[in-house]
Parts: structure tokens; C-alpha cells; sequence
């Protein structure tokens, strides 16, 4: 099965190797195409040939114990699914997360300053001022992808990426902000840091967040 192109109203659906596949939802990234995204992972996880359901952002990848015999069957069945899919409301928590802005925490500041044209103050005030949702988890136990960041700030990825940045490191990049949930390699600008823990193997779930929970950013200090 080749990959499919994305148009505003078809999903596209490609092979990840032989036994995943990747589903990506049409259209822009929005809060109720991700809830709809949560209802096809709970539904589709339910499907006998299906070994996990794992939502990404605007996506959905599903794993199985060994490589689908009816790909073409398999992939009208995610498209009805999708098309059948009711935007699930998730009762998250809201968690507030102390962060320090600028300074040795932050020290990609001074490029989103010089990207937006906006005062530190301002992309402080912005960027602390939303409520943010959990879209997914990804990238490293832990870390969550967050939707509903103010436009003004997007701040387009570095170019060339950071080696290491430590865990708790708040970051921008592109439309998205985020928070590492432990100390390795980015592309995005780190423009603070909280000290909060997000993944301990000894709990239980061991990542804090779930997706529909809420993240708010509290100014704890701006260094300059």
C-alpha cells in the first residue's frame, strides 16, 4: 500500500515497515481532530489483527503482531472508522508547572525575541498565558506534545540542533511548545526551565501526563 496524499477531507494511510501503519488525519492539527484521534486509537485498539494504538499528533499508529493480509480491507475500515469517529471529551487534570524564563534555563530567548520582534515580557505573558492540552506522548518517556500555543510566538525550529538539553528544559518549535521530560539532543528553542519530574519508572503509570490533561505555565522568575 503506497502512501496516501493528504487532501482537507481524505486521511492518508502509509506502511511503516511491514507490521505498522500510519494513519494521519486530514487537515490542520485542532483539538477536536485529536479527539477524534483518541476515538479511533480506543476503537481500533479493540480490533483483533491490531497489537497497540498509539496516537501521535493528527495521527495514529497502529502495530501488529505480524504483517496484514487485507491491506486494502484494513484501510477502508480505518476510513469508516474515522469518518464514524465522535471527538471523545477527556475529563484531564490540570497541572501548573513553575518555570523560570531566560537566562541559563532559557537560552534560546534572545532568538525568539529576534524572530518575533516581541519584548521577553511579551513572549513571557503569551506563552504563559493559555492552557494546553496533551495531545499525544512521544518523542521520549514523558514528553507530551501540547496543542493551543499563542501564534505569535511560533518560532520556526534551529537549525542546527542542540546536542543535549537537561530534563524540564520549556521549549518552542515551530507552532508547538513543550517540555523535556529528560536531558538529550533538540531542534527546538529552549526558552526556560521548570523542575518538575514527568517520568519515573517506579510509578505507576511511570509519565505524569495522559493526553487530555491540561498544562499551565506559572511565571515563577524572568531572568535577564
Amino acid at each position: 500500500m503506497s502512501p496516501q496524499a493528504l487532501s482537507s477531507t481524505e486521511p492518508g494511510i502509509s506502511l511503516l515497515g511491514t507490521t505498522a501503519l500510519l494513519f494521519e488525519a486530514p487537515g490542520g492539527m485542532s483539538l477536536p481532530s485529536q479527539q477524534r484521534i483518541w476515538a479511533l486509537a480506543h476503537e481500533a485498539e479493540t480490533w483483533p489483527e491490531v497489537r497497540e494504538a498509539v496516537p501521535g499528533m493528527n495521527n495514529l499508529m497502529l502495530t501488529f503482531t505480524r504483517a496484514p493480509r487485507q491491506l486494502d480491507a484494513l484501510r477502508a475500515r480505518l476510513c469508516n472508522a474515522w469518518r464514524g469517529a465522535t471527538a471523545v471529551q477527556r475529563e484531564g487534570r490540570v497541572v501548573e508547572l513553575p518555570v523560570v524564563y531566560g537566562g541559563q534555563g532559557g537560552p534560546h530567548m534572545a532568538d525568539v525575541v529576534a524572530h518575533t520582534g516581541l519584548s521577553v515580557d511579551a513572549i513571557v505573558a503569551l506563552h504563559s498565558a493559555p492552557l494546553y492540552p496533551v495531545y499525544a506522548l512521544g518523542s521520549h518517556p514523558g514528553y507530551c506534545y501540547l496543542g493551543g500555543m499563542d501564534a505569535r510566538i511560533a518560532t520556526p525550529r534551529r537549525k542546527v540542533p542542540v546536542l543535549s538539553i537537561p530534563g524540564g528544559a520549556v521549549s518552542i518549535g515551530g507552532a508547538q511548545t513543550g517540555v523535556s521530560a529528560s536531558a538529550g539532543p533538540s531542534g527546538w528553542n529552549t526558552i526556560g526551565s521548570t523542575s518538575m519530574v514527568f517520568f519515573d519508572p517506579a510509578q505507576d503509570p511511570p509519565a505524569m501526563l495522559q493526553p487530555g490533561d491540561l498544562i499551565r505555565f506559572r511565571v515563577e522568575g524572568i531572568v535577564r
